[in-house]
């Protein structure tokens, strides 16, 4: 048992008293600080230390590991752009295909020996003469851009510092960059980290100083901006977003214009995505009136709302993602979460389907300008990335590369089910096992969901599930409220006031599974991270007595302060903000961290987070286990593991990776009986 000391901070929240005994948690420099999370590290390390599983697990794990991984690639000037991890490699390897010959252009493998800077995201310019690309290291959000030359495989001089949440936008005669930035941190105040994000042009061969300041919003310092290049060459476009609200606007700039950026889209009322345009006449993505989305066009020089036009009308299905190509509109749309493709004309007559081979996901869709393929990949849990190429003239689906894994996944098979939620809402859950699994009750299973953010959970193949099926285990992935597999309403029934639907679609979820005889609650495991965290631990609280454990990743628990650390104020239209007076009540009705009851049994929780995690702080978790471990029955499981040298999962590297899921098999082997 390692209790850690209490401070006396109360803070009244509307003349509602809230004790904070932990806050000093939130100092990680502190030496105090440092000998809990020592000391929490010693009972994390005994508990592992007496595992008769995790050698099998470890060597069966990097078997089923390892297999070349493909990205989609990008076709630019002839040249095929993608990554590729070999099998166990840390990060995955950029490749250019010139012809036949494969070479490779980044190995982000030789910037760290522990394999923890990761190459974050890559823009090709226009000539395939050069690549910017982003590094990131132990898992920061914060990034740095580089130049790499294709010809001579090195690095400019450019360097680019300060960066988070950009998109790397080419000049369309390749001299430069658009991106977008935040201040150098030592210029700023401590409230004013995260804010003032800034477009700039980087011209190459210069200096991050001389770089020219392209647009700037003190008035409105949240903003954030994504910069891109219209199709044609001839605009910059600014997705202008604030925070994680799915509202954004969009504003508009012609390239060889001396004049003010044009607030195309200034009033935040739907989501707004720049699909292409024919000069003046630009084709949208959006949920105006439409909660499952649709295709609009409207001509800047006459951008009153009485002339827009619906191009490609809302569906019975969601609108997922796009491709335009030489006249037509690619469009993925969800079908009970599971990705159907279609072509449309440009005029939104229907054109045909694209048939995928299996009910899954797409992994990834891009266009060349020089022809007319598009290269897609296809996934589910069971069935690895495939990469297809298609031509939209011969209406042909060719296969681009298909991976060779070692492990016989015929031998498991995927199902759709619909439960009720608590208010009778209808939840589709997918769950994947071995075939001819006994109905017994007797069955290990992962129950997984995330539930916010307007994400949607689609299938995703994943060697540690497979590892888990060959255990005798099942996965199932409940797509609960707040998510994006039924549009925007779906979102908007689980954000806000209304996060509780969350939580009852996933208790629904687990009750299901165990009233058709899939597991019983000693062995049922829920399990999510980030947002998901957030789930599984607030599901925690409100119902002790429904699970078998509790696999709790760098979690939201401190509803009641998330917004004050790192980005969290980013997700203040998701969530709510306590400090309002409206919000306050369901924020602490549900805050994890708030609601631990005395004397409470809880189910054995893991809670991983990691040291230099700058999204969701790890103080969110150390909280949570000193409360937990002060409150709960003393004869209740709380590990915490703590990861040095990594963050919020982005870019984290495959051996890390690896050695923590040999540890949650490790914990899920001891405490589902």
């Amino acid at each position: 048992m390692v209790l850690a000391r209490k401070d006396d901070i109360v803070e009244d929240f509307h003349g509602t008293k809230v004790a904070d005994p932990y806050r000093w948690l939130e100092d990680p420099t502190s030496e105090e600080t440092k000998e809990w999370v020592k000391a929490i590290g010693e009972h994390r390390n005994s508990y592992f230390a007496k595992s008769e599983t995790s050698d099998a697990d470890k060597k069966r794990l990097e078997e089923l590991w390892d297999y070349p991984k493909v990205s989609v690639p990008k076709k630019v000037k002839g040249r095929l752009f993608y990554s590729k991890n070999s099998g166990l490699q840390n990060q995955p390897v950029l490749y250019v295909k010139d012809g036949d010959e494969e070479v490779v252009l980044i190995d982000p493998n030789t910037l760290s020996e522990d394999g923890t800077v990761a190459m974050t995201s890559t823009s090709i310019s226009h000539n395939a003469e050069c690549i910017a690309y982003a590094t990131s290291t132990h898992g920061s959000d914060w990034q740095e851009i580089h130049v790499r030359n294709v010809q001579t495989k090195k690095d400019e001089a450019d360097h680019i510092q300060h960066v988070k949440f950009t998109n790397i936008a080419w000049a369309p005669d390749d001299s430069g960059f658009f991106y977008s930035r935040f201040p150098d941190p030592d210029t700023i105040s401590k409230e004013d980290e995260g804010k003032h994000h800034t477009v700039y042009f980087h011209k190459l061969g210069t200096p991050q100083a001389e770089d020219e300041l392209i647009y700037a919003r003190p008035d409105h310092k949240e903003l954030m901006f994504s910069p891109m290049i219209s199709h044609d060459d001839q605009y910059l476009i600014l997705h202008v977003s604030l925070g994680t609200a799915s509202e954004n606007r969009l504003y508009i700039k012609p390239l060889h214009s001396n004049g003010e950026m044009i607030r195309l889209l200034d009033e935040q009322d739907a989501s707004y995505t720049y699909v292409t345009n024919e000069g003046s006449t630009f084709y949208f993505q959006t949920n105006l009136d439409a909660p499952n989305g649709k295709m609009i066009k409207i001509d800047v020089d006459q951008p009153a709302r009485e002339h827009w036009e619906d191009v490609v009308p809302e569906k019975s299905d969601v609108l997922y993602s796009y491709l335009y190509i030489n006249g037509r509109f690619v469009i993925a749309y969800l079908h009970d979460a599971h990705c159907q493709l279609h072509v449309y004309e440009q005029d939104g007559t229907y054109s045909h389907e694209i048939e995928l081979p299996v009910i899954g996901s797409l992994a990834g869709m891009t266009r060349s300008k020089e022809d007319n393929d598009i290269y897609f990949g296809v996934t589910s849990y069971v069935n690895p990335t495939t990469i297809y190429r298609y031509n939209m003239d011969e209406k042909k689906l060719n296969l681009h590369y298909q991976t060779e894994i070692p492990v016989d996944t015929s031998q498991f098979e995927t199902k759709q089910v619909f439960y009720p939620s608590k208010d009778g809402t209808k939840v589709p859950m997918f769950i994947s096992h071995k075939k001819g699994i006994q109905l017994d009750g007797e069955n290990p299973v992962i129950l997984y969901g995330y539930g916010g953010f307007n994400i949607s959970l689609t299938p995703a193949y994943s060697p540690t599930m497979i590892r888990w099926m060959e255990k005798g285990g099942i996965y199932a992935v409940a797509n609960l409220r707040g998510g994006n597999e039924y549009g925007e309403e779906w979102h908007k029934a689980g954000m806000l006031e209304k996060k509780q639907n969350v939580f009852d679609d996933f208790i629904a979820a687990a009750e299901w599974l165990i009233d058709n005889k899939y597991t019983r609650k000693e062995k049922l495991a829920i399990m999510g991270g980030s947002n998901g965290g957030l789930l599984v631990a607030a599901c925690m609280v409100q119902r002790p007595d429904l699970f078998g454990a509790v696999l709790c990743q760098v979690p939201v628990i401190d509803m009641l302060r998330y917004h004050k650390f790192t980005i969290g104020h980013y997700w203040i239209p998701e969530y709510g903000n306590a400090e309002l007076p409206e919000h306050f009540p369901f924020l602490y009705t549900y805050s994890p961290l708030h609601n631990v009851k005395e004397g409470q049994k809880y189910p054995p929780i893991l809670i991983a987070t990691a040291d230099s995690d700058d999204r969701v702080v790890p103080a969110h978790a150390k909280k949570f286990a000193a409360t937990l471990l002060e409150k709960a029955d003393k004869n209740s499981t709380v590990i915490l593991r703590l990861e040095e040298k990594a963050g919020h999962g982005a870019g984290k590297p495959t051996s890390k990776v690896m050695n923590e899921w040999v540890d949650y098999f490790t914990f899920l082997d001891k405490e589902l009986r």
